[in-house]
């Protein structure tokens, strides 16, 4: 079995891989003061709970935004499962050409959602995460990162109403039911959620015209269902895409053994010549 780890922000996301199927999925939260061993007594009592073996746990590969978290859970996978996980970073293989000024400025999550979506639904596409940040990547149709754009997150933008202002309360973010509040909470909610609606549909049509045709669009990240549901932009949900995505990088590298950083620098280096002429 294979065990996927997905850190993010403010939720970690853990998978446990059989073969192809994904068997389990779990998501806590994000606690940069944990130690490893605290991480562990979560993650044990999950596996207990789907009676999954800590010795059929034979491979891991990490995924991480925040860096004070990948030392931690490299402990965790070696004094728990005995391994050493695979992490996502510079010199790792993941089969996409990263067309930007400095490739090393992507997020390796976002890599990893390019290939996953590209390797699921072909290209060209457009991948939303609404996750803590909103963030947009846009794949060609050979499978190239061409960029994208990000934007505060939902969840930041609704706490912002609430930490800067004196009289806006906390809201739960759930649909509204009219674009017209009647009160302060429906108001707000209004805002936040069809605000973000119009972003996505405007980003989206933005990247389109810029691509010169159309595009698949794919949603992911904790608010990809309640966004998704009032936009007809958004094609497909895919709630696990990280994780897939962090299964088919630990194949490839298994297959294919990372080269060295200096290598990897230069393909790197290739790829912007390569992008440099336009989109493919």
């Amino acid at each position: 079995m294979l065990l996927a780890i997905d850190v993010g922000n403010t939720k970690v996301a853990i998978g446990v891989f059989e073969g192809d199927r994904l068997r389990a999925t779990w998501r806590v939260a994000t606690d940069t003061d944990n130690l490893a061993d605290e991480y562990a007594v979560l993650l044990l009592g999950l596996l207990a709970q789907e009676r999954i073996n800590l010795a059929d746990i034979k491979a891991a590969i990490l995924c991480s935004v925040v860096p004070s978290l990948v030392p931690i859970f490299e402990e965790l996978c070696q004094k728990y499962f005995k391994i050493a996980p695979l992490v996502v970073g510079a010199g790792i293989k993941t089969g996409v050409r990263i067309c930007m000024d400095n490739p090393r400025e992507v997020g390796a999550d976002r890599v990893v959602n390019a290939m996953a979506a590209h390797r699921m639904y072909g290209g060209p596409l457009i991948v939303i995460d609404l996750g803590t940040a909103t963030t947009f990547d846009v794949v060609s149709k050979d499978g190239d990162y061409l960029g994208g754009a990000i934007a505060p997150g939902v969840g930041i933008a609704a706490e912002a109403l609430y930490k800067n202002t004196a009289k806006l309360p906390q809201v739960e973010l759930v649909r509204p039911r009219h674009a017209i509040g009647k009160n302060t909470v429906s108001a707000m909610q209004s805002g936040i959620v069809f605000g973000y609606v119009g972003l996505v549909e405007g980003i989206v049509a933005r990247i389109k015209q810029e691509l010169g045709g159309s595009a698949k669009v794919i949603a992911t990240g904790g608010l990809a269902e309640l966004i998704a549901r009032e936009t007809k932009v958004i094609e497909k949900i895919a709630p696990d895409l990280t994780l897939v995505g962090l299964k088919l990088v630990y194949e490839i590298n298994q297959a294919n053994p990372a080269q060295p950083a200096a290598d990897s620098e230069k393909k790197h280096a290739q790829g912007q010549e390569d992008c440099a002429g336009g989109n493919r």
